[in-house]
């Protein structure tokens, strides 16, 4: 039982893969970093229990 050698359409597909994966991290990665600013930043204040009534 041989192993055929991939084809091309299947390499391209990868390399599509790829890119729109590290895109996606890229992407949570910013907006991590802008929730982790946010709430550093000193004016994020959590609700008091009586200002949810």
């Amino acid at each position: 039982m041989s192993l055929r050698p991939t084809h091309e359409i299947h390499n391209r597909r990868f390399g599509r893969n790829l890119g729109l994966g590290l895109v996606l991290v890229a992407f949570v990665a910013l907006v991590f970093g802008l929730t982790i600013v946010k709430v550093t930043g000193g004016d994020f204040q959590m609700p008091k229990a009586e200002e949810l009534n």
